[in-house]
Formats: structure tokens, C-alpha cells, sequence
């Protein structure tokens, strides 16, 4: 009898696990994090048990969870809104510090960027007069990569024009000849006006044409001066990154005696050589 009423007290004190006030924080914290993901995808819950992998990675069962919510009404000195705290505290905690990696992160993006920023196109005075002059107002690139493509410029087109309804003109294309980022700007008459424009590039792009000039109609005599052209390309944050750490780590990865072993006799022995010197 006396070894019957042991092992009943053993297994109701196991059942009556009671979480610290840390460690039940902790799991707060978790069903916060839970909560917020399933809100964000719209995950149904109904069917699912989703917070019972958060109790396992604990050591514990919904069960335990249950007793030692149960237990705060037993317990004078305590209470659960404390742990509640406690477990908004490590949130913000958390997020704190994501905010400070993200910021990081944010500041090596736009450094990479900006280093690898190049200017493609500078033309600081384009006079249009005749027809032919409008041949350099249509510009084609070739072969771009994935970034933005800034298009800056400003334009006078004097009364002395003969066209109406002038647009300038920007978009990309990829290899079906499909448009995308396609921008139509009306050109102001007897008004120096400025235009900019960022087109962004993805990796299906393989055109960027501009036309500065151009007519609905027939074009007819122009009389126009374009100021300071200027077509400027950034990198992707991500190309840009990659390329700076490249640039930075400069690692060698195989030591030169591996590549001396493929190496014709002749440079075999000149390596060993400048090797000797050494």
C-alpha cells in the first residue's frame, strides 16, 4: 500500500508541473511570434496545433502550460500579468535589435550602391535645328543588367518649333520586344523645363531606349536645345554587395604551390626560383 500511494504522488506531481515565471516568458514570447505569423498569412488555426511544438522545444506539455496558468490564482506573491511583461519586454528586446541588424544591413546597401553607381551618359549640350539633329535625341542600350536607370535632363523648345505635341520618350524591352517602365512626358514650349525619370531594370531586360524627341505627326522642322543628358545606373543592392565584399576580402583561396603543379617545366622552375629568392 505504502509503495502504491508513492507511485500515485509521483505521477500527480508529474502531472502538476508548474514553469518557472522565466521559462513561461519565454513561451509567451513564442506564442506572440506565432500569433503575429499566422495573422500576417492568414493561416487557419482551427485544425492545427501550433503551439504544442513551443511547449516540446520547452520540455513541456499543453498540459503543463494549463497547470501553471491555473496555479497563478493559488499563488498570493504572484501574478500572471508580470509574466506577460516580462514577455513583452523580450519582445521588444528582440525587435530592438533586429532594428539595429536591419539598419546595418541598410547602410552596407547603400554604400555598395552607391560606390558602384556609374554614370553611362553625360552630354551636357544637345542644339536641335534640323531633322538629322533629332538622331541624337534617340538613344539605345544594349545588354543592360538588372538595376535603375536614372534619366535626367532639361530642354527649350523655342518658339521658332514647328512641332506640336512633342514627347519625350523612355521604357525598356526585353528579348520579346514587350515594353515595360514605359514613360510618356510632353515637352512644355518656350519654357526651360526639367525632366526625371528612374527606370528599374530586372533581369528580363535587355533594352533601354529613349526618345527625346518625337512627333505624333511627320516631324517638322525642330528648334530645341536639351541641357546636361545624364543616364546613371545602380546595381541591385544585392549585385552591389557582392561586389563590394569582393572587392574588400580579396581572399586567396589556393596557395600557389597548387597551381606550380599544373604549370609547364618552364614556369615550374621560374616559381621555384622566385621562390628560393625569397
Amino acid at each position: 500500500m505504502l509503495l502504491l500511494s508513492g507511485a500515485v504522488a509521483l505521477g500527480a506531481c508529474a502531472r502538476e508541473r508548474i514553469i518557472s515565471d522565466s521559462e513561461l516568458a519565454r513561451i509567451f514570447r513564442d506564442a506572440y511570434l506565432i500569433n503575429a505569423y499566422t495573422a500576417d498569412q492568414s493561416v487557419l488555426t482551427d485544425s492545427l496545433e501550433i503551439y504544442e511544438p513551443v511547449f516540446r522545444r520547452y520540455g513541456y506539455t499543453t498540459e503543463d502550460v494549463r497547470n501553471t496558468i491555473a496555479n497563478f490564482s493559488r499563488r498570493k506573491s504572484a501574478k500572471l500579468s508580470d509574466v506577460v511583461e516580462q514577455s513583452i519586454a523580450l519582445l521588444e528586446e528582440e525587435n530592438d535589435r533586429y532594428k539595429y541588424e536591419v539598419g546595418v544591413l541598410d547602410t552596407i546597401d547603400n554604400i555598395a550602391r552607391r560606390r558602384y553607381t556609374r554614370t553611362l551618359l553625360a552630354d551636357s549640350l544637345i542644339r536641335v535645328g534640323t531633322l538629322r539633329d533629332t538622331a541624337r535625341l534617340r538613344i539605345r542600350m544594349e545588354d543592360i543588367r538588372p538595376g535603375e536607370y536614372a534619366v535626367s535632363f532639361s530642354y527649350l523648345i523655342d518658339s521658332l518649333d514647328d512641332n506640336r505635341n512633342v514627347r519625350a520618350l523612355f521604357w525598356l524591352e526585353d528579348a520579346a520586344g514587350k515594353h515595360r517602365e514605359e514613360s510618356s512626358n510632353l515637352l512644355r514650349r518656350r519654357m526651360r523645363s526639367e525632366i526625371k525619370r528612374t527606370l528599374r531594370a530586372d533581369s528580363s531586360s535587355r533594352l533601354l531606349i529613349l526618345e527625346l524627341y518625337r512627333n505624333g505627326e511627320r516631324l517638322k522642322r525642330p528648334d530645341a536645345t536639351f541641357y546636361g543628358l545624364e543616364i546613371r545606373y545602380t546595381p541591385t543592392a544585392e549585385a552591389a554587395v557582392d561586389s563590394l565584399y569582393t572587392d574588400q576580402l580579396n581572399l586567396s583561396i589556393f596557395a600557389d604551390e597548387f597551381f606550380a603543379a599544373f604549370a609547364p617545366d618552364s614556369l615550374q622552375s621560374a616559381l621555384h626560383g622566385a621562390g628560393d629568392r625569397q
